[in-house]
């Protein structure tokens, strides 16, 4: 049927054609144009609706094909290990984010760091959001930040470790977007907190500490793949509304395979919460991790930074770990909490937190406690036990050293102890 209308549409131009060149000049008052006749003018009305109907035929495709091109979103991301789902992650676009923090303006970021810029926003539902913006540079580091940070928090998803919304990529750009957290990280608010703000109290301190321990505890025994976080402080602990903590910072962590000990990898982290053993040869376990949080135990106590030139005023030790370690063998619990807190704290609970601090930072990692064991001593489960423990055997190395090496100095500072002198030369 297509074929014979096809037939009588070249036939009729044809024809119309024929009849133009027999047809005489038109005068002005008659017309002679073949046209005019009723028969061929039913024939051309015939071949223009079958013109009309197959270039909608032939086009509908394309438009069809153009359309979906447009609508159909780009699903190239990146390679990720087994196990790892995007899909709950929203993928916003450049201009929502620009929008969102009226241009990346200065008067809303949030934090600067090593990687970019934090910048509070605004959603077009109404959300408020933190949107980081790595840097332009487009370095190695920065996308190997980027896809860190999407992949561990697909993987990790607990109370106390912060989720991640959703990203955006663009060939230039490259940006993370998370939950707003009202009350900022705790590092702040224990050191840098407007005079409006108020002091984080004892009770909040420990609920912090308990809160973040069980982040921690998570990544180590829950994921699928373990991970090591590789950069624990209290800068990396965020709060909302009710100051509930919340472990951020991915952006160094490692994923291990449960099978492994350890990964061996380039120094990453912040001076004085780094583990002796990593700092020294490289190698990264999850009790580095342990490390870092007993240190930040001791951020939350003192108030006080990990590395603080101000206490070289004092003749006090450079790094807080071997200051605390100094004071606390004096029984000084006075001269260790922060002042902030206005006298107003437990005396035996700060001890049993400067006891779970000193555990964590043992030199050896494997004397170290796991952080699901640190959840429990925090819980108030076999702390005492597990101290008076470490006592007897700090007691007895003590002893050991003194008889058999009385010349040599074999405790070494700045949280390095047991290590000996030429161990310390390895990689950084």
């Amino acid at each position: 049927m297509v074929y014979e209308n096809w037939e009588r549409l070249v036939g009729a131009v044809l024809e119309r054609e024929r009849l133009k060149q027999m047809a005489p000049c038109p005068s002005s008052s008659i017309s002679s144009d073949p046209s005019d006749s009723p028969h061929v003018s039913a024939v051309l009305a015939v071949a223009n609706r079958a013109t009309a109907g197959a270039a909608r035929l032939f086009a509908a495709p394309s438009i069809a094909f153009a359309w979906y091109r447009r609508r159909k979103p780009e699903n190239h991301f990146f390679d990720v290990p087994a196990g790892v789902h995007l899909a709950q992650l929203q993928r916003f676009s450049l201009r929502e984010l620009q929008v969102a923090s009226h241009n990346f303006s200065e008067k809303n970021i949030l934090g600067k760091g090593g990687f970019g810029n934090v910048y509070k926003g605004r959603l077009a539902d109404g959300c408020l959001v933190a949107i980081k913006r790595l840097k332009e540079d487009r370095t190695q580091s920065v996308e190997l930040q980027f896809r860190t940070e999407v992949e561990i928090m697909a993987i990790a998803v607990h109370r106390n470790l912060l989720c991640l919304r959703g990203f955006c990529m663009t060939s230039t750009q490259r940006l993370l977007v998370y939950p707003y957290m009202a009350n900022g990280n705790v590092a702040s608010c224990l050191r840098e907190r407007p005079e409006s703000q108020a002091q984080l109290d004892w009770h909040m301190r420990k609920r912090i500490a308990l809160g973040s321990a069980r982040g921690l505890a998570y990544l180590h025994d829950h994921c699928d793949l373990k991970i090591i976080h590789r950069n624990v402080k209290a800068a990396n602990v965020l709060l909302d509304d009710d100051f509930e903590p919340v472990v951020s910072g991915f952006g160094l962590a490692k994923l291990m395979d449960g099978k492994d000990s350890h990964v061996t990898t380039a120094v990453c982290g912040t001076i004085g919460h780094i583990a002796p053993e990593y700092l020294s040869n490289g190698n990264c376990s999850l009790k580095a991790d342990v490390f870092g949080y007993g240190v930040m135990l001791l951020e939350f106590v003192t108030g006080q930074r990990a590395l603080d030139l101000a206490r070289l005023a004092g003749d006090d030790d450079l790094m807080l770990l071997d200051w605390v370690r100094e004071v606390f063998k004096e029984k000084k619990l006075e001269t260790l909490v922060d002042a902030d807190l206005g006298g107003n704290y437990v005396e035996e609970e700060v001890e049993e937190l400067i006891q779970v601090a000193l555990l964590c930072t043992q030199s050896s990692p494997s004397e170290r406690p796991k952080m699901s064991e640190v959840v429990r001593m925090l819980e108030g489960d076999g702390l005492a036990e597990r101290w008076e423990e470490w006592h007897k055997e700090e007691m007895f190395r003590q002893e050991f050293n003194r008889m058999h090496h009385p010349n040599t100095y074999w405790i070494i500072k700045d949280s390095t102890s047991n290590i000996r002198p030429d161990d310390l030369s390895g990689p950084r």
